[in-house]
């Protein structure tokens, strides 16, 4: 294989030719990360076949996040909507940070919110007065993590602490022995216990082992239920593999591993919080903590939608009911006050509809050809899963601008309204809808699209302004066959002295289900063709309105050099301010 343009020593021929040039940026002040150099990891040949634990922490992470937090009303309503999406473990506040989160914890509580097949999940800094304030507030609760945390990083520890690494390790485990201490307080809740070597991705991998395993050793003999270690990147400072790398090497040398439930906690600074959860529940991870549509501090926690919909795409169970996509954003965005962007995995308005002609094409031809066929598996082009499944409809899936082509046009005239339209129809409408775009400037809606169209194609041949062209004896012809209605149309352009050469006379049977038929007529006249389509319940109505149109169109052209726009018609299109030589 052919060395890369980067590969030190080589480069192809002409690869010199617009080399990028070096940034004034100050590379200087920083150094890149040292891999922890696990040379038998096992995680890349693993694929994923369930999935992890979910914990959401919405209303602990993602919320002290928010420019406004949530008041006990929104945190109410987001806890519902987790309960009821089917997350059995929720982080719900930090409760000796804030007199609000203190309350809502109480308002679960007392209130009996909390399913019993639900864990809540709160937090407290290595403090004794903390621990016990946090665990006093847990009275009554029915099952419970308790996590307690201290920072373990190198930077932490010689900026904040000034504290070597014993009397960090010793901090570790002071909290581990109060938090145990507190177990006994509260007899009536299942309390399980969790410890989080804090900003976990800057901390030296050796020295992370020892504080979990210092933590682990004292748990073990004397904690009732199974223990957790949550392993943050609460700063995300290398590449995901990496972080997955750390995870296995953790996962590997825990003590008390088959008591241990392991817990990842990615946030997203560089990008890759999804990679790095995905990678780390291949290593080992068996739990992750998120939000739901990746809310937190700075570039947010990892997207649990997001991860979730991943392992679905591939058929495996995501454990979380997200059929109701939209109705899940709504809640979301009303209770964080922050939108989900339109360009968001699997959430964001557009991300199941193409304005590209190439991909308007194939996707219609996808949902058609699965239309015609029995097949239950999914598999249509640019589009991952069905949006039926979340709870999205077709009608987005294709949208019209200046980049889209024939392909989305007939697919939105199919779906909308049943028409057929034959091949050359096609291309001469993609010209007209491509005018239109390019002077708006914008994008054309579905119903401008049909607008556009009737007035093109279909108006012409029912306004009762205008002439019949078909004279009343030839109005039998209409209900023979293609021979019969050639002679329709010839007839039609002797009527007004037309000379052109009739290249298209067709029927569509009933459109959509519908008891409604379309007729097609393309007039050829030297280079231009001009086109009329009727639409009626009556065959012999269809056709006629069908020729009435194309030789009107003919008319009006021969007459003005440009059709006309008809008084009342296309007023979607005309609002966009469209004077009548865009429609040639």
């Amino acid at each position: 294989m052919d060395a890369s343009p980067t590969d030190a020593g080589h480069r192809p021929a002409g690869a010199d030719r617009g080399l990028q040039r070096p940034s004034r940026m100050p590379l200087g002040k920083y150094l890149p990360y040292e891999p922890i150099g696990l040379e038998d990891r096992t995680w890349p040949g693993r694929r994923a076949e369930r999935a992890p634990l979910w914990c959401s922490v919405d209303l602990r992470d993602g919320n002290q996040a928010l420019i406004e937090p949530m008041d006990v009303v929104r945190k109410r309503r987001m806890f519902d909507l987790l309960v009821s999406l089917g997350f059995k473990e929720i982080e719900v506040g930090y409760p000796t940070s804030s007199q609000d989160d203190h309350d809502f914890l109480r308002h679960l509580i007392d209130t009996d919110a909390i399913p019993d097949d639900v864990v809540i999940q709160v937090m407290a800094p290595i403090r004794g007065d903390f621990i016990a304030r946090t665990v006093k507030a847990l009275e009554g609760a029915p099952r419970a993590v308790v996590q307690i945390f201290n920072p373990t990083s190198e930077v932490q520890r010689r900026v904040v602490f000034r504290a070597d690494r014993e009397q960090t390790r010793r901090m570790a485990l002071d909290g581990a022995e109060q938090l145990l201490a507190f177990q006994e307080s509260l007899p009536g809740t299942e309390l399980f216990l969790q410890y989080a070597p804090e900003s976990y991705t800057q901390t030296e991998p050796d020295f992370a082992l020892d504080v979990c395993n210092s933590v682990l050793d004292f748990w073990a003999p004397r904690a009732r239920h199974t223990f957790r270690i949550n392993l943050p990147a609460t700063v995300e400072v290398f590449p995901p593999q990496e972080y997955a790398d750390r995870i296995e090497y953790m996962s590997r040398n825990l003590a008390h591993r088959d008591r241990t439930l392991l817990s990842a906690h990615p946030h997203n600074d560089r990008g890759s919080g999804v990679a790095a959860a995905e990678m780390a529940v291949l290593a080992g991870a068996d739990r992750v903590e998120g939000t739901l549509f990746g809310n937190g501090e700075r570039t947010g926690n990892v997207c649990l939608v997001t991860l979730a919909m991943n392992l679905f795409s591939q058929g495996v169970d995501p454990m979380v009911d997200l059929s109701d996509i939209d109705g899940i954003r709504r809640v979301a965005e009303e209770c964080t006050r922050m939108p989900v962007p339109a360009r968001h995995p699997w959430a964001g308005d557009f991300v199941y509809t193409s304005f590209a002609g190439t991909h308007q094409d194939a996707i219609a031809k996808g949902l058609k050809a699965r239309q015609e066929s029995s097949q239950v598996r999914w598999d249509v082009p640019y589009l991952p899963i069905d949006p039926r499944d979340i709870g999205r409809d077709y009608q987005a899936l294709i949208r019209i601008n200046t980049q889209s082509g024939k392909g989305g046009i007939v697919h939105l005239l199919r779906t909308g309204h049943g028409l057929e339209l034959p091949r050359r129809l096609q291309i001469d409408f993609a010209a007209v809808m491509q005018k239109i775009c390019e002077r708006t400037g914008g994008e054309i809606t579905a119903p401008e699209l049909w607008a556009a169209f009737q007035e093109r194609y279909v108006l012409p041949g029912r306004a009762e302004s205008l002439p019949d062209p078909c004279p009343p004896s030839a109005a039998a012809t209409a209900t023979g066959g293609v021979e019969e209605w050639f002679a329709l149309a010839r007839t039609a352009l002797d009527a007004h002295g037309l000379e052109g050469h009739v290249q298209e006379v067709t029927v569509q049977g009933p459109m959509g289900g519908r008891d409604e038929r379309a007729a097609y007529c393309e007039i050829g006249c030297g280079p231009r063709a001009f086109w009329g389509v009727g639409i009626d319940t009556a065959q012999d109505q269809a056709v006629r309105a069908a020729v009435r149109s194309a030789v009107h169109r003919m008319r009006d052209y021969a007459r003005d050099g440009e059709p006309r726009l008809l008084p009342g018609a296309g007023g979607d299109v005309r609002a966009r301010g469209l004077r009548p030589s865009t429609l040639v």
